[in-house]
């Protein structure tokens, strides 16, 4: 009885890798830049979410896996309250594909969790929890019943290390609709390039001005593992906001993404895939 009200009280946290209620959050931290105000997200919603992240206290370093100091200390504007593991996992497009699955199971929409393998093969969180485990011999992978069921928070993140394994920005790229206007760019976005190495920074917040110009916040990992971080904007050294015009480049302190680099998590891609 002891095991399934903590496995339920898990299930009802938003966040559920904190040990403890989040001190801070990118919405109380960050206001929006100078004009601007937020963009009203509807509850429940990945923006909410996003808005929500606990961040850090005050302005700490970022750190790699192996608790090293990151080489770059001038990228961010401040750090996330978020486990990066113990190894050189969850790198640029793994935290995108690890904050977008801690949503969808923190909205109870677990079902919808799904990523793809660089080789195109499906990965379904639903399929893992009851005990299926893959066999990889190359490009080509099978799922066996090997394990018994799991739904448990501890399994959800083996999973997502599997995923972390197998996927990056050249799976991830393709599982992505394409934003045919930026100006209307949502908070959940991404921004990516895929390849080897490609990168990808998530847009976590989204403030409007009176004529409709969008500002965002982005959030990244880098190589190796490391700290997710908030950007700064390198345009603005002092401020994490950019402002999005058109469907022009977009440097970041460390990217620079092409024009039509921005995709998002369409309804169906978990169907899809």
């Amino acid at each position: 009885m002891i095991a399934l009200l903590v496995a339920l009280a898990l299930l009802a946290s938003p966040y559920p890798w904190l040990a403890s209620a989040a001190r801070e959050t990118i919405e109380a931290r960050i206001a929006p830049p100078a004009g601007f105000r937020r963009v009203p997200a509807l509850p429940g919603s990945f923006a909410e979410w996003l808005r929500g992240l606990p961040v850090k206290p005050g302005h700490p370093p970022v750190h790699l896996f192996d608790g090293r100091l990151k080489a770059n200390q001038t990228a961010h504007y401040l750090v996330l309250d978020v486990d990066v593991g113990t190894r050189d996992r969850q790198q640029c497009a793994d935290a995108v594909i690890r904050l977008r699955a801690e949503y969808l199971r923190a909205a109870r929409a677990e079902d919808r969790i799904c990523f793809r393998f660089t080789s195109g093969a499906p990965a379904r969180w639903s399929a893992w929890r009851e005990g299926m485990r893959p066999r990889i011999r190359g490009n080509a992978v099978t799922w066996e019943k090997r394990a018994q069921p799991d739904a448990s928070y501890a399994s959800f993140r083996r999973y997502l290390d599997l995923v972390f394994d197998y996927a990056g920005t050249f799976s991830l790229a393709r599982e992505l609709e394409r934003v045919a206007d930026p100006r209307r760019i949502q908070a959940g976005d991404v921004f990516i390039q895929g390849g080897f190495p490609g990168h990808a920074v998530l847009v976590v917040d989204v403030a409007e001005d009176a004529a409709g110009r969008r500002a965002v916040l982005l959030a990244q990992s880098y190589m190796p593992a490391q700290d997710i971080h908030v950007l700064r904007n390198p345009g603005a050294p002092q401020s994490p906001w950019y402002v999005i015009d058109g469907d022009g480049p977009l440097a970041t302190p460390e990217w620079r993404f092409p024009p039509g680099s921005l995709g998002r998590f369409g309804e169906s891609s978990a169907t899809a895939c």
